[in-house]
């Protein structure tokens, strides 16, 4: 009898001594703070890789870490305030992801605008244009401009994913307020409308003025010759020169070419897209950039066209 006494007595201080030594590891304090970044998968696998950032881990955190919660993935905000290794576990449950920004503005490129984001988030420009051209339905102007949120860490592929998702969310949705159905081949000519007015335009009021030049240069069989749409792809922020105007041979090339362009040659606003849906009823044929006020003066003759031209050179 006094032997198994003894030995209950030795459980009990084995058991005392392990509780005492997992509750002093818990709450020792954690050297980590702000922003850590936590991979995908079990509990073990988080716990093994915080261990090669210098948390003194046991064998028995990841059952603890599993017990507390469900831990976040990515990278995540824990705050600044020391930690212990009990409140750090619990942190890696509830703490927020870091959320990044990537705006994309109107009238931008989509290739500009996809270099830039590979830039900007490390990634490659090659894998994430491809996984667009995978996705989207056609190239430019099927991004919506916007500022997108996301969690930073995301990989290129999600991102595209999401951005995608967004975009023909947005498209379909317009098609059938105004059309009552999304026609991808209409849709596609709209947006080229779009694109040109959303280049040529000082500013949202002039849109539908904009737009009404665009069609009644059309239904006149006149060139556009707008600059705005030689501004495309890799050219988005070139200045076009009456060299540039010569020598591109693209069809984008409207002082060459007939017609709209054969695809829409930016990103493009709601605003504009609305503009081209809904231009307003005018005589308007050319315009032409106020120097002082930054924004066009619309005209009906080329005589007219051709006084504004002369009075522009005349403003130093």
């Amino acid at each position: 009898m006094a032997i198994v006494i003894r030995v209950i007595f030795a459980i009990f201080d084995i058991i005392l001594i392990f509780i005492l030594a997992l509750s002093y590891d818990l709450t020792r304090p954690v050297n980590f703070t702000d922003t850590i970044f936590i991979p995908k998968g079990s509990s073990t696998k988080i716990i093994s890789q915080l261990s090669n950032q210098n948390l003194n881990a046991t064998r028995f955190d990841p059952r603890i870490l599993s017990f507390i919660g469900t831990p976040h993935h990515g990278y995540l905000d824990i705050g600044k305030e020391p930690l212990t290794k009990i409140d750090f576990f619990y942190k890696l449950t509830v703490a927020k992801p870091v959320m990044i920004n990537i705006t994309l503005i109107p009238g931008e490129t989509t290739v500009i605008f996809l270099k830039n984001l590979a830039s900007k988030e490390n990634l490659n420009f090659v894998e994430i244009e491809e996984d667009f051209n995978k996705t989207a339905p056609f190239y430019e102007g099927f991004l919506v401009p916007n500022t997108y949120s996301f969690a930073k860490g995301m990989s290129g592929s999600e991102i595209i994913k999401n951005l995608v998702h967004e975009s023909e969310k947005f498209h379909q949705n317009l098609a059938k307020k105004y059309f009552g159905k999304y026609e991808k081949d209409k849709w596609i000519e709209i947006l080229s409308a779009a694109s040109v007015i959303q280049k040529e335009a000082a500013n949202i009021s002039e849109m539908p003025i904009v737009s009404s030049v665009i069609q009644n240069r059309l239904k006149r069989n006149m060139k556009l010759q707008m600059d705005g749409t030689l501004n495309y792809g890799e050219y988005s922020h070139m200045k076009i020169t009456p060299e540039r105007i010569k020598n591109d041979i693209s069809k984008f090339n409207t002082y060459i070419y007939e017609g709209l362009p054969p695809t829409p040659v930016c990103t493009v606003s709601k605003e504009a897209i609305e503009a081209a849906i809904n231009p307003i009823k005018s005589d308007y044929l050319y315009f032409m950039r106020d120097k002082r006020s930054g924004k066009h003066v619309f005209t009906k003759t080329i005589n007219e066209h051709i006084n504004q031209i002369n009075i522009q050179r005349k403003i130093k």
